[in-house]
């Protein structure tokens, strides 16, 4: 464990630390999986344009540069000093907007499953949060030494990987207990407790991914979750900072954006695929949500 000087940043040795154990397992830009199956570790050695997908949930621990996340119109900003949790399924955009090939962006994605942030406040005395309180499902709270050091421990066993199986699932339970004991721990604690409101809009989140190219029918959302229609819109844009209507066109869009970019097949087509009626509608949400028209765009990230 790193043993910080009286007048230094108690997190600098941590992050010094963390830094190297991503440069020893990356070695190039990019995003690498490794032999823990919810790790990945991120290198950019520039700062990039925004891109966009849809996060699982996820935690996310910068050991170097810096951040910029959009989700809704809201901007959640994120270094070193501070992490990143996505507790539900969201369609965000991200850009690393501090980065140099002297010192890269470097940062540790832990996926997560919420039922085991369940089982974790079932087993300790986590204090529970109203359930009648819907909150964000993405935040960015302060880092702590004890969460940078569990976070340090988990990368490497990476070193050690015969240590996996035993060790990884206990650091990780340990990684989730100091993000619940945190300053936003109640956030993610609502999204786990079932009968909460921000849980019953996870299962309305879940229905229209599975079924994100069918036309949205609110009452049915609204049955899933329990609420009256007024409340479903309420709710779920406290979750998500979105409309269930402007939550479904984002997974449309972004679906639609990878099967150009992968395959050579027509916008027209592809907006049928995904739910559209209308490929003249369709172009123009595109050309809303990524700034060019398909085929533009598509030109534009192929020459990227």
């Amino acid at each position: 464990m790193p043993s910080p000087s009286a007048h230094q940043d108690p997190l600098v040795p941590y992050q010094t630390e963390l830094a190297q154990l991503i440069e020893n397992n990356t070695g190039r830009d990019g995003v690498h999986p490794t032999v823990i199956p919810s790790l990945s570790v991120i290198r950019n050695s520039v700062t990039t344009f925004p891109s966009f997908s849809v996060h699982e949930p996820t935690i996310c621990f910068v050991a170097q540069g810096t951040k910029v996340v959009i989700l809704g119109g809201e901007s959640y900003t994120y270094g070193p000093s501070s992490y990143l949790v996505v507790s539900l399924v969201l369609p965000v955009s991200a850009q690393v907007i501090q980065a140099t090939p002297e010192a890269p962006y470097l940062c540790v994605q832990l996926k997560f499953d919420p039922k085991d942030v369940l089982d974790l406040m079932n087993d300790s005395d986590q204090q529970v949060p109203a359930k009648g309180d819907s909150q964000r499902a993405l935040f960015v709270d302060k880092m702590s030494a004890s969460l940078l050091d569990a976070a340090i421990r988990l990368v490497r066993l990476l070193d050690n990987p015969e240590d996996v199986p035993v060790l990884s699932p206990l650091i990780i339970r340990e990684i989730l207990y100091r993000v619940l004991s945190g300053g936003q721990g109640n956030a993610l604690k609502q999204i786990a407790m079932s009968g909460s409101s921000s849980n019953r809009i996870a299962s309305v989140v879940q229905r229209i991914k599975q079924n994100y190219t069918a036309p949205l029918r609110i009452e049915e959302l609204a049955s899933i979750a329990n609420m009256a229609p007024s409340s479903l819109h309420r709710h779920f844009k406290e979750v998500t900072a979105m409309s269930p209507l402007q939550y479904q066109k984002q997974l449309q869009l972004q679906e639609a954006r990878r099967l150009l970019l992968s395959e050579s097949a027509d916008a027209a087509d592809v907006a049928f695929q995904v739910g559209y009626e209308s490929p003249s509608q369709f172009s123009r949400e595109y050309a809303r949500l990524f700034g060019l028209p398909p085929i533009s765009d598509i030109k534009r990230l192929r020459k990227e």
